[in-house]
């Protein structure tokens, strides 16, 4: 399937950048939503800033939005392109293709029609087994990556079955996200209830109400929504699978692994280990598993650091 030459239409409703609360002063001055047409998927980006492409991946079960913080600060250094993922926001949520060897292919084929070759990536929770695809698939055109607050299905260690509670409690969502059907039966029509409680259980530092509200108001707005959100899950088994085979080649670009000290702590770098040679860690603290909102000036300032050799032209 080829990229359509036919104009797309500038994004609005639920989910555009127009409608987002609680954005940062200025920053509809400088982002824009767009959609790009890859080929095989229409994907929504929002896309501000100059300098060297930046591509953000946020996580579960969240969007684009979850990067508004930091966003501004780093659009000052680099070409910003927060993207939804097939199956979130405001992109196309076809049946198939949420295993992370498809949502690479789809990340490259986006970057390839915003007419970038090489790019750096930061991606958190989902975002970062997405990004860790990236650049071991591709590994031409990631420059660095930064990753946040995930263990990698077919890399990391299973956990075991009967964990303690405090596991549990983070690591539950697994096995039921992962059902066929009655996964949505039973939170269709709760989706403030399943999702608000995964915001609760895993953020030290508390989401105001109306972002709580933003995110479930989106999975609640249509049913490709809510069973987008749990393909992703459905499909660890190939994800899985094509890790094992990507193990294999090991990254050699630097990478950042960040995580708050009360959620993953030491695993996002023990995890990144496994698979790169060049691996450089972040724990911040009084931070749970959402550190671009919980802590964005410590996740700013990181990034910055980390980034600068690529911003400067080094890392040719």
């Amino acid at each position: 399937m080829t990229a359509s030459t036919t104009p797309l239409p500038v994004p609005d409703g639920f989910g555009a950048v127009s409608r987002a609360p609680g954005l940062p002063p200025g920053f509809t001055e400088t982002f824009t939503g767009r959609y790009v047409d890859t080929g095989d998927v229409r994907l929504h980006a929002v896309v501000g800033g100059e300098g060297p492409p930046l591509l953000l991946l946020a996580g579960w079960p969240q969007t684009w939005y979850a990067w508004r913080l930091v966003m501004p600060g780093l659009a000052r250094n680099f070409r910003v392109i927060a993207v939804d993922p097939r199956g979130v926001g405001l992109s196309d949520k076809p049946r198939d293709g949420y295993d992370t060897g498809t949502l690479a292919r789809d990340m490259a084929a986006l970057m390839t029609a915003l007419g970038h070759d090489r790019f750096a990536m930061a991606g958190h929770d989902v975002g970062m087994w997405i990004a860790y695809a990236v650049a071991a698939d591709h590994p031409e055109r990631v420059a660095r990556l930064a990753v946040a607050e995930a263990a990698i299905p077919g890399l990391s260690p299973s956990p075991p079955l009967f964990g303690d509670r405090q596991a549990n409690d983070r690591l539950w969502h697994f096995g039921f996200n992962r059902l066929g059907e009655l996964n949505e039966q039973l939170v269709r029509g709760r989706e403030h209830l399943y999702f608000s409680h995964q915001f609760e259980s895993k953020a030290v530092q508390k989401f105001p109400a109306d972002v709580v509200r933003y995110y479930v108001d989106h999975l609640a707005s249509d049913a490709d929504a809510l069973r987008a959100s749990f393909a992703f899950y459905r499909a660890l088994d190939l994800t899985a699978a094509q890790n094992e085979q990507r193990r294999k080649r090991r990254l050699t670009l630097p990478v950042l692994a960040i995580a708050g000290a009360a959620n993953s702590g030491g695993l996002v770098a023990a995890t990144m280990r496994l698979a790169g040679d060049d691996v450089d860690s972040l724990i911040i603290p009084e931070c749970g598993h959402y550190p671009a909102e919980e802590a964005p000036d410590a996740v700013l300032t990181a990034l910055i650091r980390f980034l600068a050799p690529y911003r400067d032209g080094a890392d040719e």
